[in-house]
């Protein structure tokens, strides 16, 4: 790792090991909000292409797209992408298009991630394809794998798909067992590669990028240009202190986030919002996240159940909410629930969801995270169905919650304040629209950067936004 360790000098970062976390990187000098900490093109990457929706190999585009004709697995959208791609795809092609139709429909993004990994360590041993400290076999060597805390039915499946992508490479030498070894750091160490309004769009692996570790309050923030991973810092990062980014949704009481660290990434989170388990504020915090109400309208207080467990006591008045009435409302939510989720039909899907959302505002709180996922699964279909009022409204209704749980320089508020005066733009509430594109502005110029096509597009629309205002003004003082 000295060679990484001198490459990273040079950009204000050093590596160093704890014993309770493994390798870290560390700042060797200040951060300060919206600067670049560090920033990697991907060792390896697949699209999300599924059987309803494909992608281009190169730059994840769903146009203009034309399936390669020789293994008939890789789409691609133009000539440029199909060239960047084409070093590992040669090989790659040529091992897909001996499988038969049915073995070909088992090749899904994670197998050809895999086979992709093995392709691209021949290049790089045969000097077909550069290698440097940042982008090396060795670093993914180096990557965790947890093979001992993993269950024996997730081993079974690993040791399955090893099988599937040792049938595919027809390599002498390929060890089983360190391919399900890989595919465990696979699902430790590969991120979601997501747009600029954060939408899943494929699968990579960035072995330098995974060394920076997960904190519930982080410093920094992970965002991708295309395929490019970007760590832009979203506080001050003193010199000598750790870079840490979120691995999970941080809008979720600490047993919640706990559970999901363990399960997906295997390992205990002992951050500082972690560390505060089980005190009071985190009791409460989490009771206000995940909890239920007072049945008194009036009250603002916290539920937690009772020692007999027969009900939930509220922490402010003392009045006792049954514990059957609570199951009852539940379940007809998870009826509910269940029917919207297989609904084919958005106006029928729109009248399931209202009547859940009705249903949680009786037992949760108004910044209940569970409710705010409702609406905002109400959001996302009354923008398919073009009902912009009403979408505004909904979308209002969201901005203090992700205010409440969000910490200021946080994407997603970013986000929901743009996707806000969209839609007040839209209705013509002008200013309106300024206050939210200027608020999203203000931090989304530090998660994203001011120079992707996105920040833009949303910088214009903010100065379209003001200078229709003005126009307006200038209107009403004329006549």
């Amino acid at each position: 790792m000295e060679e990484l360790q001198a490459s990273l000098q040079p950009r204000g970062l050093t590596l160093s090991t704890f014993h309770d976390k493994g390798r870290s990187l560390l700042a060797a000098r200040d951060f300060y909000p919206g600067e670049v900490i560090i920033s990697q093109e991907p060792y390896l990457c697949v699209p999300n292409n599924s059987l309803t929706e494909s992608r281009c190999d190169g730059c994840f585009s769903k146009s203009n797209l034309k399936k390669c004709s020789a293994c008939h697995v890789v789409w691609y959208c133009g000539s440029s992408c199909q060239k960047l791609e084409w070093k590992l795809h040669r090989l790659e092609c040529q091992l897909l298009a001996k499988l038969d139709k049915e073995r070909r429909k088992s090749v899904t993004p994670t197998i050809r991630m895999m086979v992709k990994l093995y392709l691209r360590r021949k290049l790089q041993n045969g000097n077909v394809i550069p290698v440097t400290a940042m982008d090396n076999y060795n670093l993914v060597e180096a990557l965790v794998s947890h093979m001992s805390d993993i269950d024996e039915k997730q081993l079974l499946l690993y040791a399955q798909m090893a099988n599937l992508v040792n049938l595919i490479l027809q390599l002498p030498n390929n060890d089983i067992k360190e391919i399900a070894e890989n595919f465990s750091k696979f699902a430790c160490n590969a991120h979601t590669i997501c747009d600029s309004e954060l939408r899943p769009l494929g699968t990579g692996l960035y072995p330098v990028i995974s060394i920076i570790n997960h904190s519930c309050l982080p410093n920094a923030v992970l965002i991708f240009e295309g395929r490019l991973a970007v760590v832009r810092a979203v506080q001050h990062i003193p010199k000598d202190s750790e870079v840490s980014i979120s691995y999970v949704e941080t809008a979720a009481s600490t047993i919640t986030r706990q559970k999901t660290l363990k399960e997906q990434y295997l390992f205990t989170c002992t951050c500082v919002r972690c560390n505060k388990l089980g005190q009071y504020g985190d009791i409460q915090e989490s009771a206000i996240l995940e909890g239920y109400r007072c049945r008194d309208n009036g009250c603002s207080g916290f539920l937690l159940r009772e020692s007999d467990e027969k009900g939930f006591v509220c922490q402010q008045c003392g009045l006792i909410r049954n514990k059957e009435e609570i199951r009852k409302i539940a379940s007809d939510i998870k009826a509910l629930s269940d029917k919207a989720s297989s609904s084919g039909n958005l106006q029928e899907a729109i009248v399931l969801y209202k009547n859940i959302e009705k249903l949680q505002k009786e037992v949760y709180r108004p910044f209940s995270i569970i409710l705010l996922r409702t609406r905002e699964k109400l959001l996302e279909i009354l923008m398919q169905l073009e009902e912009w009022k009403e979408a505004l409204t909904i979308c209002r209704l969201t901005i203090p919650v992700y205010e409440r749980f969000y910490p200021g320089f946080h994407p997603l508020l970013g986000l929901q304040y743009y996707s806000c005066g969209k839609l007040e733009w839209l209705l013509g509430e002008t200013d309106d629209a300024i206050k939210s594109f200027t608020k999203a502005v203000d931090i989304l110029r530090i998660t994203h950067g001011t120079s992707t096509p996105f920040m833009k597009e949303l910088l214009m629309k903010l100065e379209e936004a003001r200078a229709e205002a003005l126009f307006k003004l200038s209107s009403r003082e004329d006549s």
